[in-house]
């Protein structure tokens, strides 16, 4: 994916996220999307479901994003390090101190759209697929949002809606902050070398 195809679907997807909570500002209530996935979801035992939502946990998400951005400095790509920490750090911070408070919607007593763990995770596995470049990457990403979607809704901590608000979220500021940070300027006496990494070894 080029640099500027990036920073378009980032664009796409944050406009998309702002979009789908509009109807859900200030309100308490779940849509009937909300309602139908509650209803499905709660049906499985609370210890699966406690399962479910692991990976959306900090223990989790921190230690796997410091040890991505340590391999990214053993491996010398150094322009993927800083994208690793600071796309995943804006998104959290940008959804709680901005967008929870804009949209205003509660349940249980918690601002939760969109959900904060789902764009934690979310941002976390766009990092990932972005480093790994493989079609792979993205289904056993899509396949993990998934799982704690489930877990998430099925818990009571979210609404789906809150869920598929936050995934949209995180992965467009780790797009967004991915290509701002590509954008780096050209050296003079030549064009820059070219980026010939095609991922994560396996």
């Amino acid at each position: 994916m080029t640099n500027r195809a990036t920073a378009l679907l980032g664009t796409a997807c944050v406009l998309l996220a702002l979009a789908l909570g509009i109807p859900f500002a200030g309100d308490r209530s779940p849509s009937a999307l909300d309602t139908t996935a509650d209803d499905a979801m709660t049906r499985l035992s609370r210890g699966l479901l406690n399962a479910f939502v692991v990976p959306t946990q900090p223990y989790v998400i921190i230690p796997v994003l410091l040890l991505t951005a340590a391999y990214c400095l053993y491996a010398r790509r150094f322009a993927d390090a800083p994208a690793v920490l600071l796309g995943p750090a804006i998104a959290l911070a940008l959804n709680s101190w901005l967008l929870k408070p804009m949209f205003d919607r509660w349940l249980g007593g918690t601002l939760v759209y969109p959900s904060g763990h789902t764009v934690s995770l979310a941002a976390t596995l766009t990092v990932l697929v972005l480093l790994i470049r493989r079609v792979a990457a993205v289904l056993v990403a899509a396949l993990i949002l998934a799982v704690a979607a489930i877990g998430l809704v099925g818990l009571g901590y979210h609404y789906l809606t809150d869920v598929i608000g936050g995934t949209l979220f995180g992965v467009a500021v780790v797009l967004l902050t991915w290509s701002a940070l590509r954008r780096a300027p050209r050296r003079s006496g030549g064009s820059p070398r070219a980026d010939t990494s095609s991922g994560i070894p396996r």
